[in-house]
């Protein structure tokens, strides 16, 4: 689990430094190791959040899956929204366990 976390926040701390571009999935360990990734796209009015699982044991990827939530670019709340505030960027906060 140590080591898990630990190949998550290097990746996390790299990819904030490399801006936008992606890491290879070749420069992983993939002997051992789960890959999660987070996308947000835009689609007319929605927002679809994206994240995709890869799980790597003993160099094979024995598993893998994908799950979508879809929500409005700016949903209905009792207090009044920052027009610039919309659910395509929100900050990403990630939590292990």
């Amino acid at each position: 689990m140590k080591y898990l976390l630990a190949i998550l926040c290097c990746i996390t701390i790299g990819s904030c430094q490399q801006g936008q571009r992606e890491q290879a999935l070749t420069q992983l360990d993939k002997k051992l190791a789960r890959e999660v990734t987070l996308k947000t796209v835009t689609e007319g009015d929605s927002v679809l959040h994206i994240t995709t699982q890869h799980i790597w044991y003993n160099g094979e990827q024995i598993a893998s899956k994908s799950d979508t939530i879809e929500t409005a670019v700016m949903p209905n709340t009792w207090d009044s929204a920052d027009s610039s505030a919309t659910l395509s960027k929100v900050p990403i906060y990630v939590t292990i366990q």
